[in-house]
């Protein structure tokens, strides 16, 4: 239980700087959800919107971080 109550405390701090990165791009007006690549569609009543560069450099940011991460936690 001891080992799972520590992987919660981290996933939980990895969440709360994920939410507070965010918060602070878009405080710099940083855009995200505005990128070249990212799709909108406006048919009337119809709307679509697919964020494809943004997931993009979200998961590129997020795999470097994680990495770095599972390097300083490796035995």
């Amino acid at each position: 239980m001891e080992n799972l109550a520590k992987y919660l405390v981290i996933g939980g701090v990895i969440l709360i700087l994920i939410g507070g990165g965010v918060y602070l791009a878009s405080k710099f007006g940083l855009p995200l959800g505005h990128l070249p690549g990212d799709f909108h569609m406006d048919n009337g009543s119809f709307k679509f919107y697919f964020p494809l560069a943004s997931s993009i450099l979200i998961s590129v940011i997020l795999t470097i971080l994680l990495n770095l991460l599972a390097r300083l936690f490796r035995k």
